[in-house]
């Protein structure tokens, strides 16, 4: 494996006593799995006898978690069509609601708190299990009065409020199909995904705040619904304290939100009015639960298909085991209701009856301490975020951390991107305070979870992912499929066997989710993620970007994160985006956009020490033709840079949906960058 160079080293030793309290050792213990290593091979490949690891784990780990069929299942699952179409826990019934709210809402734990919400301005909320049940019952009996059954998809186009989770939890309940959509999304980027799912009843409100503004919400929805069709019934909550405006009129009024009397309900009649007690139904395993779409940065959009049994596992078994929910934590994850991590994380959690922590605004307003003032206000135990996120908050100065108490924290979380050695190490350091494990996890809204996941008895190197996710065969092989892992060898990542949680297929049909996941690696099948991975020779994972990204220089091939983190190790600079665009001489060139530290200045000299620094670590094909500074980089609300975006800009190309960019004043940026 190339080196690290000063990063390839261990840098957290979890203690005797840390591991000693772990969830995930006293499953060890009490299955007699001696050390890491063997808890990987008995969950993930073979048990010792002639039974399949992946088969032994996800029977044992229903009672074992305490999660709760209605009907016992009649195998572990049915594979004989292949691992495209496993069918997992056959002839069991189930419901994810039953699960994470009705088994919490009596006796002693009715008043524990589910949800502990705080908006931009500063309001909290605590909404116990007791509450959320009754607003879930419902949100269910309102649905039903729509004449929305089993199997029918509801779309949520809401502001990040705990209302959402009562809606999520209210559409389990019926059985009917959640369709998150992303508040930040505008109105093309909502209709393609209405206009796929086909909801007849999309909840959403008046607005959020966002960075101290408004954001209004309803215009854009009420015309993604004309542009997209399907929607009958609209429920509208009320965040901003907006009056309906007259039938039919706009929101050029500051205080009255758009409405249309034959479709549009306020929250409080449509759902507050109805009855508190609802029957949870029992469904089918295999049972749709959700529809979460990709992010749709090429192509159309890709609608993934989970059921009950599969995401209630999944997600309950990473919060137990990698990051070892206790019943008194706080769990903080910064993600919207729309994007994976906001599902997986209120799921997870709620399966053991756990208390997850909301925030709905920006990560800098009022001011760059929000997020450690959150943590020491409510005392989070758990706090993931992305890479980028951590860059900008860093460029902002570590006396934003004094001064706020962060000794809550057990662990540290982050998923959605390679990370730089430099920003590792800072929020190892600086928020975890030096001895807090980083469980950077990677895996996708394909499986509502993991495919690399430390574990929090290991230890750790800047950047890891630690190992496969438990229960989950994972492997690097190369172009013909042959494994290249424990030659430390770079390549793809791959599943070589299926999970619970992996979508049955794609909205759209069977044909594009075969040729999307399962068309590279035939014989035998192999579920091709698209990531550059690799193992060092100590056994820990590495991610190096997308394979689709690959910067093919001169017919040389590099991950663009590891040009942006070759970049980052200058002292000078705080982040960057290496994209490649058309060169006459190598067919593609490297291009660097690079924002510095605000104590440097931009200069020929840094650029070129920066075009030589990457030359050294990478190879000279790999210098960047350009260094373009710039005060900020294109990114999505949840971190990720819009790699596509700044080539396009650069190349002088249509940009194409920009829905889901968070600052859109970064474009021009890099349009008049130089």
């Amino acid at each position: 494996m190339e080196s690290l160079g000063e990063f390839d080293e261990v840098v957290h030793e979890p203690t005797e006593e840390f591991v000693e309290s772990t969830n995930v050792h006293a499953f060890m213990q009490e299955h007699g799995i001696d050390d890491y290593d063997e808890l990987i091979a008995r969950t993930c490949g073979d048990t010792g006898v002639d039974e399949s690891g992946v088969d032994w784990f996800w029977d044992e780990l229903v009672d074992y978690l305490g999660i709760e069929f209605f009907e016992e299942y009649d195998t572990i699952r049915d594979d004989s069509e292949g691992p495209q179409f496993t069918d997992w826990y056959p002839g069991g019934t189930i419901n994810i609601a039953h699960n994470t709210l009705d088994r919490y809402a009596d006796g002693d734990t009715a008043d524990d708190v589910a949800c502990v919400w705080e908006g931009e301005p500063g309001t909290v909320r605590e909404v116990t299990f007791a509450d959320l049940h009754d607003q879930a019952n419902r949100v269910a009996n309102c649905l039903e009065e729509h004449g929305v059954e089993t199997g029918d998809t509801v779309g949520l186009y809401m502001p990040m409020v705990p209302e959402v989770i009562a809606i999520l939890y209210g559409c389990f309940k019926i059985g009917a199909i959640a369709v998150p959509i992303f508040s930040g999304f505008g109105v093309d980027a909502t209709a393609t995904r209405i206009e796929d799912a086909e909801p007849t009843v999309l909840f959403t409100g008046d607005g959020f705040y966002r960075r101290g503004d408004e954001v209004r919400l309803k215009g854009a929805a009420d015309e993604a619904i004309t542009e997209a069709g399907h929607v009958e019934h609209t429920v509208v909550y009320d965040r901003l304290g907006l009056t309906p405006g007259e039938d039919g009129g706009d929101d050029g009024d500051a205080d009255e939100v758009p409405w249309d009397d034959a479709r549009d309900e306020r929250w409080n009649e449509a759902v507050g009015e109805q009855p508190s007690e609802y029957e949870t139904k029992e469904l089918d395993a295999s049972q749709e639960s959700m529809l979460l779409y990709s992010s749709g940065t090429t192509g159309k959009p890709k609608g993934i298909v989970h059921t009950h049994a599969g995401v209630l596992m999944q997600c309950a078994k990473e919060i137990h085991f990698g990051f070892d929910q206790k019943p008194d934590d706080n769990f903080f994850w910064v993600s919207d209701i729309g994007w994976m991590m906001g599902p997986w994380t209120l799921i997870g959690n709620h399966a053991f009856g756990g208390s997850v922590v909301m925030y709905e605004g920006a990560p800098d307003h009022p001011e760059p301490d929000r997020f450690w003032a959150m943590i020491d206000r409510h005392d989070v135990t758990q706090f993931g975020i992305s890479p980028t996120a951590i860059r900008a908050l860093r460029k902002q100065g570590d006396e934003w951390i004094e001064g706020h108490d962060l000794s809550s924290l057990r662990l540290l979380g982050s998923t959605g991107e390679p990370w730089d050695p430099e920003s590792w190490l800072w929020f190892y350091e600086n928020v975890g305070g030096g001895d807090t494990p980083i469980i950077n996890i990677s895996g996708g809204t394909e499986i509502c979870g993991c495919f690399l996941m430390p574990m929090p008895i290991q230890s750790l190197k800047p950047c890891t992912l630690g190992g496969p996710g438990l229960g989950m065969n994972i492997d690097i092989v190369d172009s013909g499929g042959e494994s290249v892992a424990d030659a430390h060898e770079r390549g793809f990542l791959v599943a070589r066997d299926s999970c619970p949680s992996m979508t049955k297929s794609l909205w759209s049909g069977d044909e594009r989710y075969l040729e999307e996941y399962w068309s590279s690696f035939e014989d035998p099948p192999l579920w091709d993620h698209g990531d550059w991975a690799q193992k060092d020779e100590d056994g820990l994972w590495f991610l190096h970007g997308r394979a689709d990204d690959a910067l093919n220089v001169a017919g040389r091939k590099v991950g663009p994160a590891e040009v942006e983190g070759a970049i980052i190790e200058h002292d000078d600079t705080n982040q960057a985006a290496a994209v490649g665009v058309p060169d006459d001489t190598t067919g593609t060139a490297v291009v660097a956009y690079v924002v510095l530290e605000d104590h440097a200045k931009a200069s020929d000299a840094l650029r070129e020490e920066l075009r030589e620094q990457v030359g050294a670590e990478l190879g000279k094909p790999f210098k960047p033709r350009e260094v373009l500074f710039v005060d900020e980089l294109p990114k999505t609300q949840s971190g990720k840079i819009i790699r596509r975006a700044i080539a396009s800009i650069y190349q002088g190309e249509e940009l194409g949906d920009m829905d889901s960019i968070e600052n859109p004043d970064a474009l021009d940026a890099i349009e008049q960058a130089r």
